[in-house]
């Protein structure tokens, strides 16, 4: 099967069959956006590439914040459109070349910054149009922070925060545990113990 096709297949069931706790996933997400790097405001925009299904619309739209969905496949565009209600937009685009029609505050890019054909190029062609910051996941067992840094830098991106982001995925833990491993994001050697073999870093660059 094909990436298309599983897109394809799976795009009305995407973000309750990816994540274990949809909502809590992802409105945990969400707070990241907002709160991770330069902090966005109430009425902002972000601008979310490879948006999927747009699940991360709902957490962002209840926390004030504006929404335009970006995704190369057409049925998950058509998901998220049925998922918003008018609430918000998604378009088809491939995240290496969609410009939004006017700047946005943020982007994101969660769980696709592999899809870059030259990563270096995408970050500069965020930056020309995300004003405030861009957040996206990363994964330190596949790719090394240092070179990701280089990469922000050439795209002239000179600050970067990195958030450990210790929420299971596809396994919902009872309240108390996740509350133990978002404490323990702020743990400094603990996280970066877990990290060796499990979880990712949200991470924010901006100007």
């Amino acid at each position: 099967m094909t990436s298309a096709e599983k897109y394809r297949n799976r795009a009305e069931r995407w973000s309750d069959e990816a994540y274990a706790d949809p909502v809590a996933y992802l409105r945990r997400r969400a707070e990241l956006v907002v709160s991770l790097g330069p902090p966005l405001e109430r009425g902002d925009t972000v601008l979310d590439l490879a948006c999927g299904d747009g699940g991360l619309a709902e957490a962002l739209l209840a926390l004030g914040i504006g929404y335009l969905g970006v995704d190369l496949s057409e049925e998950m565009v058509s998901a998220a459109t049925r998922r918003l209600e008018g609430r918000a937009e998604a378009h088809v685009g491939d995240l290496n070349t969609f410009t939004p029609e006017r700047p946005v505050a943020a982007a994101t890019c969660f769980r696709a910054i592999y899809y870059a054909a030259d990563r270096r190029a995408f970050f500069r062609h965020v930056a020309g149009y995300a004003e405030r910051k861009l957040v996206f996941d990363l994964n330190p067992r596949q790719y090394r922070i240092e070179d990701i840094r280089a990469d922000l830098r050439a795209a002239g991106l000179s600050n970067l925060e990195l958030r450990p982001f210790l929420f299971p995925q596809t396994r919902s833990l009872p309240h108390a545990a996740t509350r133990v491993l978002e404490a323990l994001e702020r743990s400094g050697p603990l996280a970066k113990g877990l990290l060796r073999v499990r979880f990712t870093y949200v991470c924010a660059a901006w100007r």
